[in-house]
């Protein structure tokens, strides 16, 4: 199955089901090497829709303290672009179905280069990205390429993005629009509900694809609150957390789904 079928096919079961989608974050090689595939496997019982493997960078400045250190200690256990591919292609040996997006900064791929990276991507079964630090007027030329290996570019939305950039933005939107409830670094408590619903509901009349929110969410009270009017949320640094004294795959699949499962049942109830 091809990335871009792979990402659909799973976007129009959501919205032919009715629900909403949760999407984990984790970064690769964290807090083991061996532990990644496991770890993905059991979000994916415990309920995870799509999977953001987060790829370590030195300098991970949209990141909290949490997924910080967690950024150095796989960065010390010598973490990759060849093991994240091997790890995806892991993955993929039990796991066909669940999108995996790869969420990171440009230097790591800038430094091998646009073509190689993606191909690399592809051959893996990697279905998106979502460059943090990608600058807006430089999205187009990268969502071409992606788009030229049957990958998508995610577009990453805050609350300072607005005007014309907001509305081009959306208007090339592709999978699913990541919402950050707040200005500011991972890791951090939500805003009011109130204001972050209003911002939103304008991003999905703007949008044709649905809008997930993510930073802040730690729990299944702040999912539940963000999924009655998102499409989705995205929890990372709390996940992150919760895996980090693990010392085994098994433990680590246990923690995950363990972490995972209530969230699911409480988004599930909106």
């Amino acid at each position: 199955m091809s990335a871009v079928n792979r990402m659909q096919r799973k976007l129009d079961q959501l919205h032919a089901q009715g629900r909403k989608a949760l999407v984990p974050f984790i970064t690769a090689g964290d807090p083991g090497l061996d532990s990644t595939v496991a770890s993905m496997h059991g979000l994916v019982q415990a309920g995870a829709d799509m999977i953001e493997l987060g790829v370590p960078f030195s300098d991970p400045m949209a990141d909290g303290v949490v997924i910080q250190k967690s950024s150095e200690r796989a960065l010390q256990r010598g973490v990759n672009a060849a093991y994240i591919f091997n790890t995806v292609t892991e993955f993929r040996k039990g796991d066909a179905e669940t999108p995996v997006i790869l969420m990171g900064y440009l230097n790591p791929i800038e430094r091998r280069g646009w073509s190689w990276y993606a191909k690399q991507c592809a051959a893996a079964g990697v279905d998106a990205l979502l460059i943090v630090d990608l600058p807006p007027e430089e999205a187009e030329s990268v969502r071409t390429e992606l788009n030229q290996h049957g990958l998508q570019l995610i577009s990453l939305l805050a609350p300072t993005t607005d005007g014309q950039r907001l509305t081009d933005a959306c208007a090339a939107a592709q999978g699913y629009i990541y919402y950050v409830s707040m200005a500011g670094v991972t890791g951090k408590g939500l805003q009011q509900a109130g204001s972050l619903k209003e911002r939103i509901q304008a991003v999905q009349g703007l949008s044709q694809v649905p809008v997930y929110v993510g930073f802040g969410i730690k729990d299944p009270e702040t999912a539940q609150d963000c999924a009655r009017f998102a499409d989705g949320v995205i929890v990372g640094s709390a996940l992150v957390s919760a895996l980090s004294g693990c010392k085994t795959p098994e433990q680590c699949a246990s923690a995950a789904a363990s972490f995972l499962g209530p969230i699911r049942q409480a988004i599930d109830l909106v």
